[in-house]
């Protein structure tokens, strides 16, 4: 087995443990492919089907346009994607993961979108050229990137003068009560149910505690302004624990 590790570089979460940053890319990579086939199911038994509305109203204030080039990252599955394309965008889907991108094209087909785009490529370093989207989103997979800020700046490169991004995440709630009753249900439950369903409780454990590592909004808003973006706004959904986070390019 190759060797990792860099003593030199510095060490990314991965969930609770923090690991070399090549050991998160391919662990990600590896988690995603596992519980590709039952994902979108998963999301609903999660969320009580609540992601479909929360997704409607990303799509909403994205507000995308006819003939707009929008490029969606980390949906593979193509939730986001097909909204924005049934509001006449050209719409280019990006995934580390082939796995859900498999997963994404047969849907594609199935929705009446047999020429959407699919392509594999990492959101650190995207393979398209500068300035050629009017918006980039991405939804519920800033969090598993290996370097975040990274991340950002590559998506602020791709965006034309006056292009929009938008993320859909989890955060942390401020609500009393909830905050607390959320979090013991998603550490406690959620892993039990990716047994049952995906037949993975590792993977949906990791997903819970990368939650957790996450930045909540105030953070994860200077990390989006340091990456250049200007008018970064975040609204909160459930006090928090989901934020749309976005910011423009001029």
């Amino acid at each position: 087995m190759t060797d990792q590790t860099n003593p030199s570089e510095p060490l990314v979460s991965l969930g609770f443990r923090d690991v070399a940053p090549a050991e998160k890319t391919q662990a990600v990579r590896d988690i995603f492919e596992r519980v590709a086939p039952r994902y979108d199911l998963m999301n609903d038994l999660m969320s009580g089907g609540m992601h479909r509305l929360w997704k409607d109203d990303f799509v909403k204030l994205l507000k995308p346009q006819p003939h707009e080039r929008i490029l969606d990252l980390a949906g593979g599955t193509g939730d986001i994607a097909f909204r924005i394309a049934k509001r006449g965008a050209d719409v280019t889907v990006a995934d580390i993961n082939p796995g859900m991108l498999a997963v994404g094209r047969e849907r594609a087909q199935k929705k009446g979108f047999p020429h959407m785009q699919f392509v594999e490529a990492n959101a650190e370093e995207m393979p398209f050229g500068s300035a050629q989207f009017d918006a980039v989103t991405i939804a519920f997979g800033i969090r598993n990137v290996t370097d975040i800020p990274k991340a950002l700046k590559d998506i602020h490169r791709v965006l034309k003068w006056g292009g929009r991004f938008f993320c859909l995440e989890f955060s942390t709630s401020t609500w009393p009560g909830f905050a607390e009753a959320y979090d013991l249900y998603s550490m406690k439950v959620v892993p039990r149910i990716g047994a049952a369903v995906a037949r993975d409780a590792d993977a949906y454990q990791y997903l819970v505690e990368s939650i957790r590592r996450f930045p909540d909004m105030p953070g994860f808003a200077r990390l989006v302004e340091e990456a250049g973006f200007r008018q970064v706004r975040a609204r909160p959904i459930l006090g928090g624990a989901v934020a749309i986070h976005s910011g423009w390019k001029y």
